[in-house]
């Protein structure tokens, strides 16, 4: 990764800002702009140059890791507030960006003990939005994640059984997943089996696995720091009519938000093309929840795709496009396919079967 551009690319947008300073605290940020993975972190960004710091723990660590900044040590919160006034003074900043969306009241107090002599400003997105476009080198990682997963839900296939509970499946499911390859999951597996199905963030329980009914499985990994998404739904022997009509609009809703999505298209849009479908099938209530988001070093973030959205989407851009219907007591379907958006459409990185699999 070339973490030397990406902070040029900071320094860019700190131009168009009433700041000559960023203090990034955010630790995926933080990660992104100069490479270090710990838990304690905080990287100030200059026109004149970067500065990581972090406590004793960490200092072979942030030498093995950091790339694009001076490394400095402190041993506690007056040290660092030292470190950080000698900071901005030698590099002649008075006015210090921090970002808004993670601190709380108690630290912006705290940071202006820290930067006495500047004044404080909050900023919103400046590195999210770069983390949006992902590079090619962050795409090969994305698309390594997402053959994970697809590898994942093909095992699981063959190991889940009428009579097992949730938690069974989802436990060999991240078992699978970390042992093949996969550093971490992306967020804790959903398995949820016939009723609960319609629960579209269901956590596993000692719910039975049954027969003539769905099994959602909501899986991701991540590999190098990058994360997968894919959601499939199956049923558990023959499905009736009703599995069958349900799940074919879903599909015909995900295709319908494939086709939609491109570069400079709407993320709005994007949603209501989807969207439309399920609604005309008429099932407008039963599609309770956007139809994507960005996916990256974390499986939340920019771009979003929902119907309140203001994002035009972009090439680099990788997100999720997941319409869902539920229906209480029943049971409901999503279908979710990670994608990139590329100069002239989309690629798909998801490559499960799509078709209603019956178990």
């Amino acid at each position: 990764m070339n973490y030397e551009k990406r902070i040029s690319k900071v320094r860019e947008a700190m131009a168009k800002l009433p700041v000559d300073a960023i203090f990034v605290t955010n630790l995926m940020n933080v990660r992104y702009l100069c490479g270090f993975t710990g838990s304690n972190g905080m990287l100030l960004v200059t026109e004149k140059g970067s500065r990581f710091f972090t406590d004793g723990r960490y200092r072979t660590q942030s030498a093995d890791q950091v790339e694009g900044a001076d490394v400095v040590i402190y041993q506690d919160p007056p040290e660092l507030g030292s470190h950080l006034r000698t900071a901005v003074s030698e590099m002649k900043a008075t006015q210090i960006g921090f970002e808004a969306t993670n601190v709380t009241f108690a630290r912006v107090d705290e940071l202006r003990g820290f930067f006495e002599d500047a004044a404080l400003h909050s900023t919103k997105n400046v590195v999210e939005d770069l983390r949006a476009v992902k590079e090619p080198e962050e795409l090969d990682l994305m698309r390594t994640a997402a053959h994970m997963a697809d590898d994942g839900f093909s095992h699981i296939l063959d190991f889940v059984r009428t009579g097992m509970t949730e938690q069974d499946v989802a436990l060999e499911l991240e078992f699978y997943l970390r042992k093949n390859g996969a550093e971490d999951v992306s967020f804790s597996p959903i398995v949820a089996a016939a009723e609960r199905s319609a629960l579209p963030h269901a956590h596993p329980t000692d719910r039975l696995v049954e027969e003539g009914r769905y099994l959602l499985f909501d899986l991701g990994c991540k590999y190098k720091g990058y994360c997968s998404d894919l959601t499939r739904t199956v049923v558990v022997g023959e499905p009736d009519s009703r599995h069958s009509s349900v799940y074919e609009v879903i599909l015909a809703a995900n295709e319908a938000g494939l086709s939609a999505a491109g570069p400079e298209k709407s993320a709005r849009e994007v949603d209501r093309a989807a969207r439309d479908v399920v609604e005309a099938a008429g099932y407008p209530e039963a599609f309770s929840h956007g139809l994507g988001h960005g996916v990256g070093l974390e499986v939340h973030e920019g771009p979003t795709v929902r119907t309140t959205s203001d994002d035009l989407l972009k090439p680099g851009n990788v997100i999720t496009i997941e319409p869902g219907a539920y229906f209480a007591d029943w049971g409901g379907v999503r279908v979710e396919d990670l994608c990139v958006i590329t100069e002239s459409g989309v690629e798909v990185l998801s490559k499960s079967p799509k078709e209603l699999i019956a178990l």
